[in-house]
């Protein structure tokens, strides 16, 4: 794994071991940050379950200008320390190591522009912090909240939170679910 673009471009990234975590593959987050890039430039993005902070570092290489990245594993953690010590990218990162519902509602930024989601797969964690997300203020009509996911996972639900799903990337065994909070309707 490595960081595709920006300042840290082609400087490898370390995973924590075992199984705990499942990085983003090169070509899936590429393709992810293709679909992002115009809203990543001075941005705040949010990345929970970061376990090795692949995509908040690929972020900030690429001009983001504060990403928080969040893990409850202390090996995660560590990883995501040394990641960012080694890309020099450690001094706009805040890394915070606490459960997603308990860091989301620490932030106290005024506005997020992407909070990016890649809970472990077919637990309903994406669903949980989905619904902390509906109460955090920086969470606005223009914050983009991107959730990788099991490619079977259902998101039928997300109107009920006040979300609308803009777009759906499809790969062979997971997705990207971009959603946005929904329009108030006058």
């Amino acid at each position: 794994m490595r960081v595709i673009a920006g300042t840290a471009r082609s400087l490898p990234l370390k995973t924590p071991a075992g199984m705990d975590t499942r990085p983003t593959t090169d070509r899936i987050k590429e393709t992810l940050f293709n679909i992002l890039q115009p809203y990543v430039p001075d941005s705040v993005f949010i990345d929970i379950f970061s376990g090795s902070g692949g995509i908040g570092i690929e972020a900030l290489s690429r001009g983001a200008r504060k990403a928080y990245l969040i893990d409850h594993a202390a090996p995660a953690v560590a990883c995501i320390k040394q990641n960012l010590q080694f890309t020099g990218l450690a001094d706009r990162a805040v890394v915070l190591k606490q459960d997603a519902a308990g860091a989301l509602r620490g932030i106290a930024e005024k506005e997020a522009d992407i909070v990016f989601l890649d809970p472990p797969y077919n637990r309903d964690l994406e669903k949980q912090a989905l619904q902390v997300l509906a109460e955090c203020g920086f969470v606005t009509g223009r914050t983009w909240i991107v959730v990788e996911a099991d490619i079977g996972t259902d998101f039928s639900y997300v109107g009920e939170l006040g979300y609308s799903l803009d777009r759906e990337k499809k790969y062979k065994t997971n997705k990207h679910v971009f959603l946005r909070r929904a329009e108030e309707k006058a």
